[in-house]
């Protein structure tokens, strides 16, 4: 499968991976969060060229996860802002920095710390389950395929998954 076709696969890992799964378009949401918002400041504080943010930048919009707002109508200048979609991100792009803070930072220690507002305490992401308050982890977690799958098999639109690789545990 080639990688403009990750999008159709039915896996919702895959179809994430297709809208920010480069490293490109996860260090511009990272600076979109921390309120870059403009192509120029996008573009300065990466060291990106101009066609390929110009290109993630379409993508994040196309997909949903960043609308664009005018600031300069007479140079036809935007601000790129988060989308619900996009702030939906927020928790993934805290846990990929704290599972680097812990297995990629150098002897100086984590170069951002993220607080609580509402505690102000130091906040560390974690998923947990929503019944029970349980922190998930490959030891406790389990799967088995979902309607996504087994409607598309009974219908015959998926004839090449495996269902096999979704049932029981990890």
């Amino acid at each position: 499968m080639k990688w403009n076709q990750i999008s159709e696969q039915t896996c919702s890992i895959a179809r994430s991976a297709s809208i920010f799964g480069d490293r490109w378009t996860l260090l511009i949401l990272r600076d979109i969060f921390w309120e870059v918002r403009r192509f120029s400041a996008l573009q300065k504080s990466l060291g990106i060229t101009k066609h390929r943010l110009s290109d993630r930048l379409n993508r994040l919009v196309e997909s949903g996860v960043l609308y664009k707002e005018l600031y300069d109508e007479n140079r036809q200048h935007f601000e790129y802002k988060l989308t619900e979609k996009g702030d939906d991100l927020l928790p993934i792009m805290l846990a990929i920095a704290n599972w680097g803070d812990k297995w990629e930072v150098d002897s100086d220690g984590p170069p951002v710390n993220y607080f609580h507002s509402a505690c102000g305490k130091k906040g560390i992401p974690r998923i947990s389950c929503t019944e029970c308050g349980e922190e998930l982890n490959a030891a406790n977690t389990s799967k088995e395929v979902g309607t996504g799958i087994s409607n598309k098999v009974e219908r015959g639109e998926e004839t090449g998954i495996n269902t096999e690789v979704y049932a029981g545990n990890s």
